[in-house]
């Protein structure tokens, strides 16, 4: 059998993009030959309480135990699990494969050094000594990885202008467990339900959201996720007086989340950064029509007019005119609403991971 080292920053309990990758790993490849081990921080790994530095110094340690009776080692990110998996690859002769959902030191900087530039902009400039000497350390690791994975064709862009041979990136969608039914929701007569779900980070736009609902008093807008911003969510919301209108609520599993989307008439992300989104997936396959933004990766998703609506980040007007739209043309709603549902299929589980045993397995 085959033998699989996940290297990932984050597993549950943790909620995020690499976290729901990894656990879908571990569920679906040992039905698929493979031995699959994994190695993280936080609770279900390496303390997270350890100083940073030893903690990485640990993590490679551990990393380089568990790697031995290995065949693959697959990282989950570009810094704090990409780099000691790949030191451990390169030191104990592993083929190493790299999935890259974003670029963690453009998200660093927006975050920690107040960087306003766009993700196509933050490319193609210079900053200072910590924003650059972490970019070397993300193109080092991602030019001596074996192959590299990227969740959609816009990103294949971004991280082929980091690495000197483009052909190793390989564009495999990232896949959910779809319900494959026909009886999804396309009730015209819901109650007035805005849905926004994702991590509470600066390029999400909830904070646009949030002030558009001034203009919506019939609607109540519901905020699902966690981040760095939502203590100034909550401090908004409070001073501009919209706690009626506007709820906050924390991460949730998959089910409940699920009881959310089948209740509310529309789901709205407002991101200027989305590498791939698994919540308007959801959102598609639980026919809730989507109205989102015409950035990075989400045209791939949707072609605007047919299988949702797209819009320019945090442009209010356009996004209050979608809304309209959406509550007062059923035909629009319904049609939306199918085609999505369709579309969405494109984006399983099955079809995600049949990709990545094929690419696995060329390697070996």
């Amino acid at each position: 059998m085959r033998k699989l080292l996940i290297a990932s920053g984050i597993y549950p309990p943790d909620i995020g993009g690499p976290a729901t990758y990894s656990s879908l790993l571990v569920k679906e490849f040992p039905k698929r030959g493979f031995v699959v081990k994994v190695l993280t921080y936080g609770p279900a790994g390496i303390s997270r309480k350890i100083p940073k530095g030893l903690r990485h110094l640990i993590y490679f340690f551990v990393c380089l135990f568990k790697a031995i009776n290995s065949d693959i080692i697959f990282a989950q990110n570009q810094l704090s699990a990409g780099l000691p998996s790949i030191l451990v690859a390169k030191i104990i002769g592993r083929k190493f494969i790299m999935r890259v959902p974003g670029d963690s030191v453009w998200e660093w900087a927006v975050q920690k050094c107040g960087i306003k530039d766009n993700i196509d902009d933050f490319q193609d400039k210079k900053y200072g000594f910590r924003i650059e000497i972490r970019r070397k350390i993300q193109r080092f690791v991602a030019n001596r990885a074996d192959a590299i994975i990227v969740p959609s064709f816009y990103f294949k862009k971004i991280v082929s202008k980091w690495i000197k041979n483009p052909d190793k990136v390989h564009v495999i969608y990232n896949g959910i467990e779809l319900d494959k039914s026909e009886n999804y929701n396309i009730d015209q007569n819901k109650d007035k339900i805005i849905l926004s779900i994702g991590r509470m980070v600066p390029w999400k736009g909830f904070d646009v959201l949030v002030e558009l609902m001034f203009n919506l008093p019939d609607w109540k807008l519901v905020i699902i996720g966690e981040g760095p911003i939502k203590s100034k969510l909550k401090e908004l919301i409070e001073k501009i007086k919209l706690s009626k209108n506007v709820k906050l609520i924390s991460s949730l599993p998959r089910k409940e989340l699920l009881e959310y989307l089948t209740k509310a008439k529309i789901f709205i992300l407002n991101t200027s950064f989305e590498s791939f989104s698994f919540q308007v997936i959801e959102a598609m396959n639980a026919g809730l029509p989507v109205i989102t933004t015409n950035i990075c990766n989400l045209p791939e998703i949707i072609d605007d007019g047919r299988e949702g609506i797209l819009i320019e980040p945090n442009n209010k007007k356009q996004i209050i005119e979608a809304i309209e739209k959406l509550d007062k043309d059923d035909n629009l709603r319904k049609n939306i609403i199918i085609n999505a549902r369709k579309k969405a299929q494109k984006f399983s589980l099955e079809n995600t991971m049949d990709d990545l045993q094929k690419l696995l397995e060329s390697l070996l």
